[in-house]
């Protein structure tokens, strides 16, 4: 609403209360990294063999386990094995090493891990609607101490029904635990300063949460251990309560003014601001006469309602289910690549920083067709070329080559993830883009449900994760090209805008190589006089 944004400034949107909040957002994508990627340190799987009734096989020369078997050594008919002896990676012990959870019981971790996301699409459709009527604020703090009991409780979880149950529990938080925050903070911050602030903000915090993560569970040396170092530090979310504002624009919208006030002089003595009593009255009165003309718009089905539309609208879903796929999928694909899983883990979260950066240089240039297309090109041929080599016989001799191909697939689906919510919002038209922006990214979250079984699969074809991964994401590649640029283009307002917008483009044309234009070929200058480019 332009009315807050006007009042914002005179309250302060560059002051210490913003400094503040992107502290605490800091702290937050910390938090919320090694809460996601729990999943993966919980689970790594050391070099195992099968001990035979003697508890002895055969040992080797070498100081450490030969390739991991199922069977005993001294035995290939198939018996099957109930003891066995772990290389640990670093002294860590990991739940599947503990629990034995390997061979025919590795479908039991895989299970507990579709759980883990099955939650998160619960719990962002649940919070998200607990948000709209309870508040953005207690939905963060709500959502942080769910996240601290689902990883504590999974502390007990050794059997594989408590194990899927609190690893739900724990997913319902991903997703809100992160974005609460960041609606908040993005709000109260200056509108010319959101997109590199917050972009900064999650490059490098995130980025250093997740490259902390492996290393906190070496120094706490078990699953358990490593659980409760990253949950307890969620204990002080609720604290959050007492410095950070709760939205304004949501207060007005549910008609809460004298809260919104409220809220808007703690932002001003935050800020050593001072203002009139008057301001805020007349803020009130502008939001109160605003409200008076608000009418009931279309909701989601009407982006299924005419033929371009519904294509854009589609091609956007299957585009959040591969990006989100593959990024979760290629994120926790860490072991096999032949050297320690802490370390290659490690390799690969450094890629974050990179991808936030050259997001913030080359999007505004290129334009969102090309960074969207030209990202996932990028990661489906470096992903596909690591299946390649991984399907040779001899792998230790391309150790290096495998870790670089695998690091810049990585690299290449972190910008197009980053980049997704950004085209989406801006191709979804005005009237309808809440909903639309919500399902897009519920309907990403609830394909992530496949990415353990994916994995899964490299017990029959080693290369074949790599495969299906490199395959989805040039597919996705292909099809961001059908659809239309939004880089310095006048956005659709109205279903009907949505339908005609980009209708004269061509799949090979890319904003770099054309002119600033109104992409709605329907709206006539009369319609919208001397109306700037919106690409908020």
């Amino acid at each position: 609403m332009l009315e807050i944004d006007k009042i914002l400034e005179k309250c302060g949107d560059c002051h210490r209360l913003q400094v503040i909040m992107l502290l605490l957002f800091s702290i937050i994508n910390i938090l919320s990294s090694t809460h996601y990627y729990s999943q993966t340190i919980i689970s790594f799987v050391p070099k195992y063999r099968c001990l035979d009734e003697n508890r002895n096989y055969l040992q080797t020369n070498s100081d450490t386990l030969a390739p991991s078997s199922c069977l005993p050594s001294n035995n290939a008919s198939g018996i099957h094995c109930d003891l066995y002896e772990y290389d640990l990676y670093m002294d860590y012990e990991s739940l599947t090493s503990e629990l034995n959870w390997i061979c025919d019981n590795a479908w039991k971790v895989t299970l507990g891990q579709s759980m883990f996301f099955i939650g998160s699409v619960v719990g962002t459709l649940t919070f998200g609607l607990l948000a709209d009527v309870l508040g953005r604020l207690p939905i963060l703090i709500l959502a942080n101490i769910i996240a601290m009991l689902g990883n504590i409780l999974t502390v007990f979880g050794t059997s594989v029904l408590r194990f899927s149950i609190f690893r739900f529990i724990s997913g319902m938080a991903t997703d809100s635990n992160f974005v609460m925050m960041y609606i908040l903070v993005m709000e109260y911050l200056r509108p010319s300063l959101r997109t590199i602030g917050l972009s900064l903000c999650i490059g490098f915090f995130y980025c250093l949460g997740s490259m902390m993560a492996p290393w906190i569970a070496v120094v706490m040396q078990t699953w358990r251990g490593f659980l409760l170092a990253t949950s307890i530090p969620l204990i002080i979310v609720p604290l959050f309560y007492f410095i950070v504002p709760e939205s304004v624009q949501w207060l007005i919208s549910k008609q809460k003014y004298d809260k919104a006030t409220a809220s808007l002089k703690q932002v001003a003595k935050i800020n050593g601001r001072t203002l009139d009593e008057s301001v805020y009255m007349e803020f009130i009165n502008d939001c109160k006469r605003k409200q008076l003309y608000v009418k009931v718009g279309p909701n989601l089905l009407g982006l299924f309602a005419t033929p371009r539309l519904r294509r854009n609208t589609l091609i956007l879903f299957f585009k959040s289910m591969v990006i989100t796929l593959c990024y979760d999928a290629v994120s926790r694909n860490v072991q096999g690549l032949g050297i320690s899983p802490f370390v290659m883990f490690t390799l690969s979260a450094t890629t974050i920083l990179p991808a936030c950066l050259l997001l913030i240089a080359l999007q505004d240039r290129i334009g969102r067709k090309a960074m969207a297309s030209l990202s996932l090109l990028v990661s489906g041929i470096f992903i596909s070329c690591t299946g390649v080599i991984l399907s040779q016989s001899d792998n230790e001799k391309n150790v290096i080559l495998i870790v670089a191909l695998s690091i810049i697939g990585r690299f290449g689906v972190t910008v197009a993830y980053n980049s997704g919510a950004q085209y989406a919002t801006e191709l979804i038209p005005t009237c309808v883009r809440g909903q639309g922006v919500a399902a897009v990214h519920v309907v990403g979250y609830a394909f992530t449900f496949f990415s353990t079984y994916i994995l899964y699969m490299r017990h029959y074809f080693f290369p074949l994760p790599e495969i299906i991964l490199g395959f989805i994401s040039l597919l996705g590649a292909a099809l961001c090209l059908l659809l239309p640029e939004t880089l310095h283009r006048t956005l659709p307002s109205s279903l009907e805008d949505g339908e005609n917008f980009g209708k004269n483009d061509r799949w090979y044309i890319f904003s770099f190589m054309e002119k600033r234009t109104q992409s709605v070929d329907t709206l006539s200058s009369s319609t919208i006089p001397n109306q700037q480019p919106d690409n908020s």
